[in-house]
């Protein structure tokens, strides 16, 4: 019995200290309700929560208040819950439906309301958008409880006048694969040395979600089910304020915005958000915690030029992101120069920034629906004024990627109508700003460092051709991508069937018929075929299948096309004979079998984890392939010899002689090494193939060596020498699209996303460089004249180079860039699925 005492007060004197710590200024709090450590039976902060125990606390919240309700908006790739815990006063709750109308009527530009100080104002807390910045999930639970659970006027007066929507993880499985690591290595006491495994995950760390994306680059792409369950979300909320907590170095401070002064800022957005509105939250942030004693900085870092960020995005829709980056701890203790950082500390001051954006937006509220208002209205007075009154797009040859593209617009609830054979975007709509972010293209920005990308034009992701137009001819809305794609049904035939490769969804095609054991093959020259009464000409890569030469006997094969067909909706076609009306006939050694490629691919330390994801989840969710994740710790026993295409994504490989050499050795049997960005310049610098880096540098030392070096000022190098990177650019490339590593392009000229300094030298071999930099490269982005002139205009971007019997096929660029450059996708798919069929003839 004393033993059991002794344990309620040591579990009562925890609860007393936590509300000390972190919630003493907003007491008294309602008994009825559960605190967090209540809940969890440990104190916030003494150990990492798991996404289910957050889920589950925030469910128990809305059971048991009549100030809270819970929404799911979707699960994460692992089936994780995704929810926002809505925390207003009993009732506003109850009036959400009549509240929502009133706000939503702030978002639309052709109503007139001046209600501004009688709504309350929406406020979306955010948190935990990288998985292995864990403090903001914590602050989140001691937040919701504030909200819930206080009877302080001050909390009540922010219920009344506000709707919070608390997203506690935007990145559950991230979080707990964090969340795994930082418990399991826990100590006890806890191990504050840097160098303790607690503090350094293995590969891939818990930053990213399930497929290794980076979600907080995902709110403009929308690639995962994370970010569009959000978007959703979002378009039915509008949400006035919008919070983005984060995590940095353990050897800094805390962060809030503003951000860095003049900055390389948004050239779209209005400069009263980048002004006024982060100056009068920053002041706020700064009075809480200077309360509690806490050091921070604003205006030195980080810029909010790419649209796609948790903290930008909201800027693009009348609302006001707020950007956080606290100190990490990265576990539960750590030393660092200024002395041990704690868990509960990185937790006490996201919760204090919580709390005070709560205070702010409702001390500003009627000022914020104004601007709401002036957001939305003010893009139909400037879509007015610009000479672009829409733009026309589309591809014939490709109608699922034309799919996917008015997919990524209708995200954004951007209006999209038919046009003729194509589709029309009107500039004259409320999301004129979002308009400008898919289609239009940059060169002038107030600075030339940038924390992430310098070009996003979407459109030019998915090499969607497009015009801007003076004035629209639009028919019919397009409200869903439902039966967008309709294909006639394929026609059965006894003799052969022709499928076109130009479709974005032809790889998973093929595929799908190599998986069910059907013999496909492709055609390395153009014909003309008679299709029923019709004759059709077919380019390089059209697939031909025989049905004379299948294992399957003639309705099989026809209904495996049909399934095929009905799964990717790409056009297919039965013919009654091989003489084609031109070009090669369908029995030419120009029609090629093609071998099922079963890839591996290296992944682990020293691998890129971003790049390594997107290839997975092209091949996972876009092509139904299945590919070998071989971590570099199995790299020695692994047996290669079970595959014939392999592919090395960016990194650091630190691989041995005789590693390097087992690498060499398998390409050499007739087998495919695909190498993208560093990975290239490795295999280049360690003499894998024969090719060579542009190296404007060493090319262009003379022999004087005595040049003068102009001296500068020490505290502009960061800057300075930041210019030369490159951050994110667009790049107009020039194809060979008679090379198998283009089949399925029409046009010489593609758009290429480059962010790295991988500059490739075309190869010495007349027929081995695929796509090199135009003589005029520059779509999108910023670059210095010096990397423009002497190293981008001379380089390739894709090379292919041959090693015994088989080749490396070189990309300096990644093709499947953050999961959203279909435009590129198809060369990287290609070099997987056509290349064996690679035969680089000797140079002259």
């Amino acid at each position: 019995m004393l033993k059991r005492l002794l344990l309620l007060l040591l579990f009562c004197s925890t609860l007393l200290n936590a509300q000390d710590y972190f919630y003493k200024k907003y007491q008294p709090f309602n008994a009825s309700i559960p605190s967090p450590e209540t809940f969890l039976g440990y104190g916030i902060g003494d150990h990492h929560t798991r996404h289910d125990l957050i889920v589950a606390y925030l469910e128990k919240l809305a059971e048991v208040s009549d100030r809270a309700s819970i929404q799911y908006y979707g699960k994460t790739h692992e089936g994780r819950k995704l929810v926002i815990l809505t925390v207003t006063s009993p009732e506003n709750l109850s009036n959400l439906v009549a509240i929502k109308e009133q706000h939503l009527a702030f978002t639309d530009p052709i109503q007139n309301v001046s209600n501004y100080g009688e709504v309350p104002i929406f406020i979306n807390l955010a948190y935990n958008v990288h998985g292995n910045e864990p403090s903001s999930s914590e602050a989140a639970l001691l937040t919701a409880y504030t909200l819930v659970a206080s009877e302080n006027p001050e909390i009540a007066n922010y219920l009344q006048n506000a709707v919070i929507f608390i997203d506690p993880t935007i990145n559950p499985d991230g979080r707990d694969r964090h969340t795994q690591w930082a418990n399991t290595y826990q100590g006890t006491p806890n191990v504050a040395d840097p160098q303790d495994a607690e503090h350094n995950e293995y590969w891939p760390g818990g930053r990213t979600n399930h497929y290794w994306f980076d979600l907080n680059r995902d709110w403009l792409l929308g690639i995962n089910p994370e970010s569009r369950g959000k978007l959703t979300w979002y378009h039915q909320w509008y949400p006035n304020v919008v919070t983005d907590f984060h995590e940095m170095g353990s050897q800094s401070t805390y962060f809030f915005e503003p951000m860095k002064a003049n900055g390389s800022l948004n050239p779209i957005m209005p400069k009263e958000n980048y002004g006024y509105l982060n100056d009068l939250f920053g002041a706020e942030f700064a009075k809480a915690l200077d309360s509690i004693g806490s050091f921070y900085f604003t205006k030195e870092v980080f810029d909010g030029t790419y649209p796609g960020y948790g903290s930008s995005y909201p800027d693009l829709q009348g609302g006001l992101g707020l950007l956080f980056e606290q100190a990490s701890s990265r576990g539960h203790e750590q030393t660092t120069a200024f002395g041990k950082i704690t868990f509960p500390f990185t937790i006490r001051n996201q919760f204090t920034s919580s709390i005070t954006t709560v205070k702010t937006a409702v001390k500003n509220k009627a000022y914020m629906h104004q601007y709401q208002q002036d957001f939305f209205k003010s893009a139909l007075t400037r879509a007015s004024k610009s000479r672009v009154k829409g733009y026309t797009f589309g591809d014939t040859h490709d109608p699922n990627r034309t799919k996917a593209f008015i997919d990524k617009l209708l995200l954004h609830q951007i209006e999209v109508y038919k046009s003729g054979e194509g589709y029309v975007v009107p500039t004259r709509q409320p999301q004129y700003r979002m308009v400008q972010t898919m289609f239009e293209t940059y060169d002038s920005y107030r600075d030339s460092v940038y924390y992430d990308a310098s070009a996003w034009s979407v459109a030019n992701f998915y090499n969607m051709k497009y015009q801007p137009v003076t004035s629209v001819n639009s028919g019919k809305q397009i409200t869903s991508t439902d039966g967008l794609v309709s294909v006639v049904p394929v026609q059965q035939s006894d003799y052969a069937y022709v499928i076109d490769w130009d479709d974005y969804n032809a790889p998973a095609v093929l595929h799908y018929l190599q998986e069910n054991d059907l013999v496909v093959s492709s055609a390395f020259k153009p014909f003309t075929v008679k299709v029923g009464n019709d004759s059709k000409n077919f380019g390089y890569g059209t697939l031909v299948l025989p049905v004379s030469l299948q294992k399957k006997d003639a309705s099989a094969v026809f209904d495996l096309l049909g399934k095929a067909q009905e799964k990717y909706q790409v056009a297919m076609y039965g013919v009654d004979s091989g003489y084609s009306l031109k070009g090669v006939d369908l029995g030419s050694r120009f029609i090629r079998p093609l071998k099922k490629p079963k890839a591996f691919m290296l992944i682990g330390n020293g691998t890129r984890a971003y790049e390594a994801g997107e290839v997975w989840h092209l091949l996972d969710k876009r092509v139904g392939m299945p590919i070998t994740k071989i971590p570099m710790r199995n790299f020695d026993r692994a047996d290669f010899d079970t595959y014939n295409v392999m592919v090395m994504v960016g990194g650091r490989y630190q691989l041995t002689d005789k590693q390097q050499q087992k690498i060499k050795d398998w390409v050499s049997k007739g087998h495919t090494l695909i190498t993208i960005g560093t990975a290239s310049k490795w295999a280049i610098e360690k003499k894998l193939v024969k090719e060579k880096l542009t190296d404007a540098k060493n090319d262009s030392i003379t022999k004087d060596s005595t040049k003068t070096v102009t001296r500068k000022p020490y505290v502009d190098a960061e800057e300075n020498l930041g210019k030369e990177s490159v951050g994110g650019i667009i790049l107009r490339a020039n194809l060979d699209t008679t090379h198998p590593l283009a089949f399925g392009y029409y046009d010489t000229s593609i758009p290429i996303y480059k962010n790295n300094t991988v500059w490739l030298r075309p190869s010495q071999n007349e027929y081995a460089t695929v796509a090199k930099y135009d003589n005029n490269p520059m779509i999108d982005g910023f670059i210095t004249k010096k990397n423009l002139e002497e190293n981008l205009k001379p380089s390739a971007s894709l090379v292919v180079s041959p090693l015994g019997s088989g080749r490396v096929v070189l990309f300096a660029d990644n093709p499947n860039f953050r999961g959203s450059w279909y435009g590129t996708n198809r060369l990287f798919l290609n070099a997987l699925f056509l290349g064996d069929k690679i035969r680089v003839p000797e140079a002259n």
